[in-house]
């Protein structure tokens, strides 16, 4: 993949089915409306139903969860990533709100933080060759380009579901076995519940219930204890029976605090995406526009006397991949795949065009390496992962006369 893409419900082949517990055909005849809008790639008509809904129903997952689609595609990311932060808080390990996440840190060139949600989402999804694509994808960039993360907040430590502890496992199946009581259980789950590994509805009271654990739910834990069963789907089988009632535990706090605690989270997320996005402008970081619907990848950064480029360019280059070689009747022919940014709107002359006239003049010299002839070959590609040289675009100025720089061999040249 040479960009971030986010038309997930495509990409992974899915149709959500919502669920609305009043007006229900009114509401699913207007989340329809509005899915049908979302894949003839009409954003905007799409977003305006969607919000229509959550007016009614403003924690419902599935219209959260296409929203968020639909601001992505706009490049609205800030915005998408609020929706799929919401979906989290309530689902930890919805792969579709993760893999939503990593695609927006992706975006403002947070790959740390990009790549920690696709690696999340993957062991949710372990098939999923749209998942692996971005992590590898990501992986790839973060070799060739170091930079310094933007600073999270504290309260935010934990956005990234926490795998089930394994001492949890011995008590499920103690449980299962009939062992221990319900009650020991119940404490389990409510340690997961505080852990935030299992999130629980706000809009109902919880309390200690009075009738024992249906019998045919030990079966799900015993499968889970010995590995039958992955923890998402441990995890989500006991999230939905506390939805439905049929598992109650007693949580100290009131829903209106429970309510109030994701409240409070979801605005210190905020403050974290909006920090993102000042930095990307008081770094100066290259922001690129490579395909027509805006994704972005972060480069190199190009304030040169605050971020010292000679050494940063220096020490990324080394992870760029080696030209390869090809020698043809005695004439070694050295290949090299090349990225070009897109040039920037406005300028007066055509750039690209200079730049490829250049590749042209080049590939017509005769060279020598270790006394044996030589020529090279210049391959324009679109995947940036796998080019030997970066060509950007920048504003700044390099010295009289001099129109680009460059490290030789492979890496970054700076066309200004």
């Amino acid at each position: 993949m040479n960009q971030y893409t986010i038309i997930i419900i495509i990409l992974f082949g899915i149709m959500v089915t919502p669920s609305f517990a009043l007006s229900e055909d009114v509401a699913e005849n207007m989340f329809n409306a509005a899915t049908q809008h979302l894949m003839n790639k009409e954003y905007r008509e799409a977003i305006v139903i969607y919000d229509e809904i959550l007016e009614s129903y403003p924690n419902n997952i599935s219209t959260l969860k296409m929203k968020g689609i639909a601001q992505s595609n706009l490049g609205y990311h800030e915005k998408s990533m609020e929706q799929f932060f919401k979906i989290l808080q309530y689902r930890p390990s919805d792969v579709i709100a993760l893999t939503g996440l990593g695609v927006g840190f992706g975006n403002f060139g947070e790959y740390k933080e990009a790549k920690k949600y696709f690696e999340t989402a993957l062991e949710q999804k372990p098939n999923s060759v749209v998942i692996k694509n971005y992590l590898d994808y990501s992986n790839k960039v973060l070799e060739k380009y170091p930079y310094t993360p933007t600073e999270k907040p504290t309260t935010l430590t934990n956005t990234i579901p926490t795998k089930i502890p394994q001492h949890v496992k011995p008590i499920a199946e103690w449980w299962a076995e009939g062992q221990i009581q319900d009650s020991e259980f119940v404490n389990a789950l409510k340690f997961l519940i505080e852990s935030k590994i299992i999130q629980i509805p706000t809009s109902e009271p919880k309390s200690i219930s009075s009738e024992k654990i249906p019998e045919w739910i030990r079966e799900n834990a015993k499968w889970w204890a010995e590995g039958q069963i992955q923890d998402k789907d441990f995890v989500s089988g006991l999230q939905y029976l506390m939805e439905k009632g049929i598992i109650i535990v007693k949580i100290e706090k009131t829903p209106e605090q429970l309510q109030e605690e994701k409240t409070k989270e979801l605005n210190a997320f905020k403050m974290y995406i909006n920090k993102i996005a000042n930095n990307v402008i008081k770094e100066k970081r290259y922001i690129e526009y490579p395909n027509p619907s805006g994704d972005v990848i972060k480069k190199f950064l190009r304030d040169y006397v605050k971020w010292n480029f000679e050494e940063e360019a220096k020490r990324a280059s080394e992870n760029f991949p080696n030209p390869t070689f090809e020698k043809i009747n005695d004439i070694i022919i050295v290949k090299y795949k090349v990225y070009v940014n897109e040039q920037p709107t406005g300028l007066p002359l055509d750039h690209v065009s200079t730049l490829k006239n250049s590749f042209e003049f080049w590939e017509k010299q005769d060279l020598s390496i270790n006394n044996e002839k030589a020529k090279v070959d210049f391959e324009i590609t679109k995947q940036k992962a796998e080019a030997n040289v970066w060509v950007t675009w920048v504003v700044r100025d390099l010295g009289e006369g001099v129109l680009g720089h460059a490290h030789l061999g492979k890496g970054i040249v700076e066309v200004t």
